[in-house]
């Protein structure tokens, strides 16, 4: 796959170009199982937009990159909670299988100035619980467009 293209960021950073516009981006491998290793790619970003990506959204890998000042964080593994409970507005799932608030298990959040993360519900389920209640599968598109600044 990396000879067509895929960038590789299991605890390593590139960089890569769009029209014209240079984008940081950086990951870890899975933080669930303790493979993640941010030390090897953290420093500040290196270009107009600075992404992150990782497996599992553990505090000490968010925390790490909204020190760095990173754009956007993209994670998985809560599988959007997987179990969730009618909740006010919505649902609300019963556990993250990770130290991530659970309002933030699944879609598009934001907290002060800590950078933006999506995590997508996914496709699969937990091998101990191999059930989805209230959280239907998905695979998240992102459509990233430049803000123009008039002043």
């Amino acid at each position: 796959m990396q000879n067509r293209g895929w960038v590789n960021l299991n605890n390593k950073r590139s960089s890569i170009s769009i029209n014209g516009i240079t984008i940081d981006v950086r990951g870890t491998d899975d933080a669930h199982l303790e493979l993640d290793d941010y030390e090897n790619v953290s420093g500040k970003k290196n270009g107009e937009l600075s992404i992150g990506v990782t497996h599992a959204p553990y505090a000490r890998v968010l925390d790490a990159m909204a020190q760095d000042e990173l754009d956007l964080i993209f994670a998985g593994h809560t599988h959007g909670g997987q179990v969730r409970m009618p909740w006010t507005g919505g649902s609300r799932s019963l556990t993250t299988n990770c130290d991530l608030p659970n309002w933030r298990s699944r879609g598009l959040t934001k907290i002060d100035n800590q950078p933006y993360l999506n995590v997508s519900a996914g496709m699969g389920s937990n091998p101990y619980a191999r059930i989805r209640f209230l959280c239907p599968s998905e695979a998240s598109i992102v459509t990233l467009t430049h803000k123009f600044n008039y002043t």
